[in-house]
């Protein structure tokens, strides 16, 4: 009898262990167990810059969202697909920027609000954008005199 009970509490610690271990997991990785709590809204850049998919959107420095997908339209420009959060209402002539955190930090969509009385729907499109900055080309600008 005693064999058995401890059994059954070696049993019960080693499921609560797996199950805590799976909810850490989810909660590190940053993935939607049950789909996505926010609308889509996409944009089209001349050049992603290194923007991964996953990526953070931000506005004023607090996250709003997530990148969802990056393609190659068929005008040879970046189109992303970002997931924003209900809560926020984007206006329809909000700019959407290409930033790096810190010098060579990761890259992340930055959306700067507009003042317009109308909101981008769900599939919509941020008409403004801005491209990453291409530190090279700088550089290298910089150091034949062409800047």
């Amino acid at each position: 009898m005693k064999k058995l009970d401890l059994e059954l509490a070696v049993g019960v610690f080693l499921l609560i262990g797996i199950m805590s271990l799976g909810y850490i997991s989810i909660k590190l990785g940053r993935l939607e167990v049950l789909g996505n709590s926010g609308y889509t809204v996409h944009a089209e850049f001349a050049k992603s810059g290194g923007v991964k998919n996953g990526a953070v959107v931000e506005i004023a420095g607090v996250q709003i969202g997530k990148i969802k997908s990056i393609k190659l339209n068929g005008d040879y420009l970046a189109h992303v697909e970002m997931v924003i959060n209900k809560e926020i209402k984007l206006q329809d002539d909000a700019i959407a920027s290409i930033k790096t955190k810190g010098l060579i930090g990761e890259k992340y969509i930055e959306i700067t609000p507009g003042g317009s009385e109308k909101s981008v729907s769900d599939g919509g499109k941020l008409r403004e954008t801005e491209s990453a900055i291409d530190i090279e080309e700088l550089i290298s600008k910089y150091a034949f005199g062409k800047v």
